[in-house]
């Protein structure tokens, strides 16, 4: 079991300690590029790739996006009732405790532990995160309804795409599914670079708040994870995938909206660096829970 846990987690704890490392060397790394490309291109051949070869049951992903939009609604509630009661601003720090990085950390120890086919139930959470984090999310950091900010996310078309592939039971050329995958395969170890990066960038200054945020994000996200997957009757990969992706530490994007909508972005940062740390101490308890 430790050897099994140990090649779930090293890789992703390996890919961003290079990242770490490379800024602490002062190493150049153009952070806006990469994400950029990785949010462009990267991550929607990823996900069409993903959900056009893995042989997983249409209504199967149906069930986790449902879940998912269930977890993000009792996650809200929650985490608003937080920070009323805490006397915290809602609109700077709900986000943050309502969207996981589902992407950059879910992605990778969902195709880790589980193979495509809980590749394929992360990326359907992972979509319907995107979704509303920059919808329902972006209203609330800016105070301004913007539904059409998914017009610009690749990720809603490369999806609605790949459904209707599937679907229709249409098969992709095979050039254009070459090229996909090909472009597919530097997104996980970029996305997890990326993450070293901003966890050496990104400044801890608010200790306090920001970590008690990041133990509500860690242990608010396991618990309504660990709920939903019972009331859903979810077992293997299905279970595990729901709790982890619910589990995970703090979004980047989340400290990127609060620096351009200026929703005390230190407090954001500090969650972020700090709930991903605590999560690198709990991700071997969390993988022997859900294995």
């Amino acid at each position: 079991m430790f050897e099994t846990l140990f090649s779930i987690v090293a890789p992703v704890m390996i890919c961003a300690a290079l990242g770490f490392g490379w800024a602490r060397m002062g190493r150049p790394y153009n952070t806006e590029m990469v994400t950029h490309l990785v949010s462009a291109v990267g991550v929607p051949c990823l996900v069409f790739t993903t959900l056009v070869n893995v042989d997983i049951d249409l209504d199967a992903l149906g069930l986790m996006a449902g879940a998912t939009f269930a977890a993000i609604f009792i996650m809200g509630a929650i985490g608003a009732g937080i920070l009323l009661l805490w006397g915290k601003s809602v609109r700077a720090f709900l986000p943050a405790l309502v969207f996981p990085n589902t992407g950059n950390m879910g992605l990778p120890l969902a195709l880790l532990a589980f193979g495509d086919a809980g590749m394929a139930l992360a990326v359907a959470y992972f979509t319907v995160c995107i979704i509303f984090q920059f919808t329902v999310g972006v209203a609330v950091s800016s105070g301004v309804t913007s539904p059409m900010a998914l017009m610009r996310v690749p990720t809603i078309y490369a999806m609605i795409m790949a459904l209707a592939f599937k679907m229709t039971g249409t098969m992709v050329p095979q050039w254009a599914g070459n090229t996909i995958e090909l472009l597919s395969g530097f997104t996980i170890p970029l996305m997890l670079i990326t993450l070293g990066i901003s966890l050496y960038r990104l400044k801890v200054r608010e200790m306090g708040n920001s970590l008690i945020m990041a133990l509500i994000r860690l242990f608010m996200g396991f618990g309504v994870g660990l709920a939903l997957a019972e009331v859903f009757g979810f077992e293997g990969a299905m279970k595990g995938v729901l709790i982890l992706q619910s589990t995970l530490p703090v979004a980047v994007f989340n400290y990127l909206f609060a620096v351009r909508y200026n929703t005390e972005p230190e407090t954001v940062a500090g969650a972020v660096v700090l709930s991903t740390l605590l999560s690198f101490g709990t991700l071997p308890l969390l993988m022997w829970f859900v294995l």
